[in-house]
């Protein structure tokens, strides 16, 4: 017990003062096994997620590129490119852009073409216009879209997995 070397990320440590009961045990998950020599900055753990927001107000127009999550609520016209972030397209945002990520959410308005390295999800409230390629693709019942889907799990994976090439968008050459 006082052995232990770990920091409380969410408590300051406190004494209970006189005739008051002690607090109670704090959970494992909230324990941070890092420490920080900064003891204004907070700590973080390793499962915390970088992202970005661009707010309902903001205008972007050119590219917008990155590694971390991106939530836009704003507008943006142009390429949205974070090949290994999630891109969610909020309920008020008007996208006029080609996205490139490891995951696209559309709950608004995108007008470009969307390539997910895992998935493309449509919400019941959104709409695309243009054409989808990734491994997995979900479209709410509601959603709008137009376009094609491409499904690829790569061309090794999907050779293997399709009973028919010609289902997945392969040819057969002889």
């Amino acid at each position: 017990m006082w052995g232990d070397k770990e920091v409380l990320a969410t408590q300051p440590a406190v004494s209970n003062p006189p005739g008051t009961s002690p607090s109670k045990p704090v959970p494992s998950s909230w324990k941070e096994t890092r420490t920080s020599i900064d003891p204004v900055r907070p700590l973080t753990t390793l499962s915390d997620r970088a992202g970005a927001r661009l707010g309902a107000s903001l205008q972007v127009k050119g590219e917008i590129s990155g590694n971390e999550d991106l939530h836009i609520d704003g507008s943006a016209e142009g390429l949205i490119n974070f090949k290994d972030g999630k891109i969610t397209v909020g309920a008020s945002a008007k996208v006029t852009a080609d996205i490139v990520a490891r995951e696209v959410v559309v709950f608004g308005s995108v007008k470009g073409n969307l390539r997910a390295r895992d998935r493309i999800e449509i919400k019941k409230d959104g709409s695309v216009t243009g054409d989808l390629t990734a491994a997995r693709v979900h479209i709410e019942d509601g959603a709008c879209f137009n376009g094609k889907i491409q499904i690829d799990r790569g061309n090794a994976q999907a050779d293997a997995n399709c009973d028919n090439l010609l289902a997945c968008g392969a040819s057969k050459s002889t």
